[in-house]
């Protein structure tokens, strides 16, 4: 569930909008009331997005999402104001906000901005892994194009399922890999036999990596897998 920061000194709008977000949108949305607040419940967790209101007492909505972006250059803001000047667009965007809504505004038109918003920021973080295909695993090198992994001068070649299995490992290193996302990305199905079958090529894969006792893949029970590399 993604996890949404609202910062919104008017508590009724600030109540109406969480509960919205959170049943509409199935948002885990944590509200403050004021900057100091925001601030605070920033930096206790990982937020996927924040919805900073402008015009807040102690500390005002660009400067606290001028103090974010000091501290993380990446999560989505979207300002919201009741002011509609062009000045204030203008300097929501130089302070690195994502979007900008004006208050009276539809709470559908919120929703879908947010979704839009994650939408594009997923998109990007999916080209990024997309990208990569060469991985270290301890003491091995991993080269997803050529599908083989090499320690010292010993290589070993992978089928193109042993390698597309130990990809998804990779870009999940030392976090779980479900069973689900592991068999609906390599075999388009999670049915009982395709299940059997990549249980097969985990076994493959754990040997290959043998030669390294720092490396690892557990079985998270009811979960999945994980690879940890020491």
């Amino acid at each position: 569930m993604k996890k949404i920061l609202l910062v919104e000194d008017d508590p009724n709008l600030g109540i109406l909008l969480q509960d919205y977000l959170q049943l509409k949108g199935k948002f885990d949305v944590v509200l403050c009331k004021d900057g100091d607040e925001g601030l605070r419940e920033f930096t206790k967790q990982d937020y996927d997005l924040l919805i900073l209101d402008v015009m807040m007492p102690k500390k005002d909505g660009f400067t606290l999402g001028k103090e974010i972006r000091k501290m993380n250059a990446t999560v989505p803001i979207i300002f919201a104001t009741a002011k509609g000047m062009i000045e204030d667009k203008t300097q929501a965007f130089n302070l690195g906000g994502d979007d900008y809504i004006t208050k009276p505004f539809r709470i559908e038109e919120l929703l879908l901005r947010i979704n839009a918003l994650l939408k594009r920021v997923g998109s990007n973080e999916k080209k990024e892994e997309e990208r990569q295909t060469n991985f270290q695993i301890g003491k091995y090198n991993f080269d997803f194009t050529l599908q083989t992994i090499s320690i010292g001068s010993v290589q070993q070649k992978l089928s193109t399922k042993e390698a597309e299995l130990l990809r998804l490992l990779c870009l999940r290193k030392n976090e779980v890999l479900t069973r689900e996302e592991a068999l609906l990305n390599i075999w388009h199905d999670d049915n009982y036999f395709n299940g059997r079958s990549m249980d097969v090529f985990l076994s493959k894969i754990r040997k290959y990596l043998k030669d390294d006792p720092s490396v690892e893949i557990i079985n998270v029970h009811g979960k999945g897998y994980k690879l940890l590399v020491n």
